[in-house]
């Protein structure tokens, strides 16, 4: 399993007329996780587009379960699940406020896809070596 967590604050601009952090929002932030958590393993998803790949998301679910408001410090905690095998990539996402309090989880699959033909693809063998130590692979 390979975790990372990524902080952030609450802009007045992510709020909603209640004072909460608009529900929208948190796909964002389970996004800059991921594209953080795969740049710690020296992941880019720059360098996938250059070499042809893509990886849009083909499901997401998220489950709120406290408030987070303006000015709140939230860390975003972003897992993959599984070593990918074939085409998708697993992701599981909880957010903890400065009190350390679960807010929010969500789980996301993303799939490789070529750009050229947009049609699903392996994963490529960057993705596989970076992850492969977190996941006991040789």
């Amino acid at each position: 399993m390979f975790v990372t967590t990524w902080k952030t604050r609450i802009r007045y601009a992510e709020t909603d007329q209640m004072g909460y952090c608009y529900y929208g929002n948190y796909a964002v932030f389970f996004e800059m996780g991921r594209v953080e958590a795969l740049r710690s393993i020296g992941i880019r998803y720059r360098d996938l587009e250059d070499e042809g790949i893509m990886l849009p998301v083909a499901h997401l679910d998220i489950q709120y379960k406290k408030p987070v408001r303006y000015d709140d410090e939230i860390t975003v905690e972003t897992t993959i699940t599984e070593y990918p095998t074939g085409t998708r990539l697993l992701f599981s996402y909880s957010i903890f406020n400065e009190a350390g309090e679960l807010t929010t989880t969500g789980h996301a699959v993303l799939v490789f896809a070529s750009t050229q033909t947009g049609r699903p693809c392996p994963a490529p063998k960057s993705v596989l070596e970076a992850l492969a130590p977190f996941f006991g692979q040789a």
